[in-house]
């Protein structure tokens, strides 16, 4: 596989295991949209999980997804032929037009070389009542428990140690306070919550292929630079068979949370 088709399997999982959430968020979402809503963007669409939950809500609007990746946005075409889709890099100019009643971005303003001036672009983007709802996290969940049985407890935060440091550099604005960011640009926040991002217990089997396909993505970015002991315990946890397979283990622990702002342009 690829590793933009096993990015694209996690997306998938991650859409499955936390439906309830995204549920939740899209409903809060909904309750502030204006009405009647025609237009919807949802930005760094990905897979579409989020693309085709918001065209669920807004049953009469024209919903568009962005992505930077073909196959991703031909992955949501197949599920939705009636879905918009726009392959454009949100560095660049804008794609999505004007006169947008929600536009929806998750988890994609950290990826963006330059966040301020996306915003200002969302920013003029929007219809008069249109709102930009904004969901962002301060890094990936939590899956592990502390002491796995097997290597030295505290495997799953030295691999988080490893990672943020190449967020520092790859990714600067992961975790940022976003507020005053959002009234920088010019909006007003509107409503701000947190948001539990995590399956509800007991776990299905998906949450076990998620847990799989996330380690795998963890062990691609820190095989280099975690001991051999843990680099080990790693890959026993990685094996399709063997008694530490993730995919066997009934003791996974997710815990995640997402913040979300709803905004309008300032004196709308």
């Amino acid at each position: 596989m690829t590793d933009d088709a096993d990015y694209a399997e996690l997306l998938e999982l991650d859409g499955e295991v936390l439906h309830d959430y995204l549920a939740e968020v899209i409903g809060w979402v909904q309750r502030w949209a204006p009405a009647p809503t025609r237009r919807v963007v949802d930005l760094g669409a990905g897979t579409g999980t989020g693309t085709l939950a918001l065209a669920a809500r807004f049953p009469e609007a024209e919903v568009c997804a962005v992505d930077s990746s073909a196959d991703r946005l031909a992955r949501i075409a197949a599920k939705d032929a009636a879905l918009v889709t726009i392959e454009a890099d949100l560095d660049d100019e804008w794609p999505a037009g004007d006169q947008i009643d929600v536009v929806w971005a998750s988890l994609s303003l950290h990826h963006v070389r330059d966040p301020f001036a996306l915003l200002a672009r969302i920013r003029a983007s929007l219809s008069d009542a249109g709102i930009f709802a904004l969901v962002e996290t301060d890094g990936p969940p939590r899956l592990l428990p502390d002491d796995l049985g097997v290597g030295r407890p505290g495997l799953e935060e030295r691999c988080r140690a490893v990672i943020a440091t190449g967020h520092a550099h790859d990714m600067p604005h992961l975790g940022a306070d976003w507020a005053p960011r959002l009234a920088e640009a010019g909006f007003t926040v509107l409503e701000e919550r947190v948001f539990d991002a995590a399956p509800p217990r007991p776990y299905t089997a998906d949450v076990n292929r998620y847990a799989r396909a996330y380690l795998q993505r963890i062990r691609a970015g820190v095989a280099d630079r975690l001991e051999a002991d843990d680099l080990a315990v790693l890959d026993a946890l990685l094996a399709v068979d063997g008694a530490q397979s993730v995919l066997r283990r009934g003791d996974l622990d997710f815990r995640g949370s997402r913040t979300a702002w709803i905004t309008r342009r300032e004196n709308a």
